[in-house]
């Protein structure tokens, strides 16, 4: 098995430093890229190969905001896990819209970070706890429950909608596959028609579309 190559864009160089330090102490992890800010990072994509990018928010000349976009625009390949300090809802939900395929904040263990690098190589998304809770209350709250992503209706099949939700749990597609009796191929068939359906950008997208629809 190939190592799973990742990019660190922060523009705090202890904490780069650091985590980068951290990473290279895991086996199968290789640190192909580091910058120091969203458009440094993207300069540098077309000519390194990485499948994982952990990547600060806020940032001197191009954000993590605006540098997943264009991640996800441009180099759709590569998985963009968002670091930050901000625990608000809105960060969270904002980000899985545009593409983003997992959040964490900077105060998770190593572990944890170990742990979402694989599950986004794995599965496209990664939730940690902290963020599941915050998708629960943006579902329980009752102003939020006629907000929609979407101003249209969509024609999701009752398949695609039990699909989605395992989705949402965090399964695999072999996993998925299992539990519904479907090939693997299968499942992805339905995934690939609901991203296309919707609108989104990825699986984190559906994730965010089933949030806001209410969907799970």
């Amino acid at each position: 098995m190939s190592n799973i190559r990742i990019a660190v864009v922060d523009d705090h160089s202890l904490f780069r430093k650091g985590l980068i330090s951290i990473l290279q102490q895991v086996s199968d992890f290789e640190v192909v890229m580091e910058a120091t800010n969203g458009q440094e990072f993207i300069d540098k994509l077309p000519s390194t190969q990485v499948d994982v990018v952990l990547m600060d928010i806020q940032m001197p000349q191009l954000d993590g905001t605006k540098a997943t976009e264009i991640v996800r625009q441009k180099f759709p390949e590569v998985k963009v896990i968002i670091l930050s300090m901000h625990d608000e809802d809105k960060y969270i939900l904002h980000l899985m819209e545009i593409g983003a395929n997992g959040y964490l904040l900077k105060d998770n263990d190593p572990e944890e970070v170990e742990k979402a690098i694989r599950k986004v190589i794995e599965t496209d998304i990664y939730f940690s706890d902290f963020v599941s809770k915050v998708m629960m209350r943006k579902i329980t709250r009752k102003t939020q429950q006629d907000k929609k992503i979407f101003n249209y209706k969509t024609d999701l099949s009752d398949r695609e909608i039990e699909v989605l939700k395992l989705i949402c749990e965090g399964l695999t597609t072999a996993e998925i596959g299992d539990i519904l009796a479907l090939s693997p191929r299968t499942v992805e068939g339905h995934r690939l028609r609901m991203i296309e359906k919707l609108g989104v950008k990825n699986t984190a997208g559906l994730v965010a579309f089933a949030i806001k629809n209410q969907l799970i």
